[in-house]
């Protein structure tokens, strides 16, 4: 399951240093796949979309940090908690109920968007 940061968030930028992924960005600010990852080029993701990891895509919030679900691995095969939500001074960063990962999915997205690790 993803993370996701609620609007609790007092944008104290807390939580971006700490995504081993790249996966959180400042609101209004555009993302890519190939952030802190070893994607380029045309890519088709563990969830069969495929995408360009170069291309920019639309922020997911206008007003606060986000964190792209594509890109969230709940930290799994870098430390044993989500480090966004141990930093948290608020506790936003919390499970997406809506999107449902299992253990096994995680480290495949971790292995895919870091295979060198």
């Amino acid at each position: 399951m993803a993370i996701i940061i609620t609007d609790e968030c007092i944008n104290c930028g807390a939580c971006e240093p700490e995504c081993p992924n790249t996966a959180i960005y400042e609101g209004a600010d555009d993302w890519r796949y190939a952030d802190g990852t070893s994607l380029e080029g045309k890519v088709v993701l563990p969830n069969g979309k495929e995408v360009d990891a170069d291309e920019s895509q639309e922020p997911i919030s206008d007003e606060i940090y986000y964190i792209s679900p594509d890109k969230c691995t709940e930290c799994k095969g870098f430390h044993e908690e989500p480090q966004c939500a141990a930093v948290c001074p608020v506790d936003c960063c919390v499970p997406d109920d809506d999107i449902v990962e299992t253990e096994e999915e995680l480290l495949g997205k971790q292995r895919f968007m870091h295979p060198e690790e």
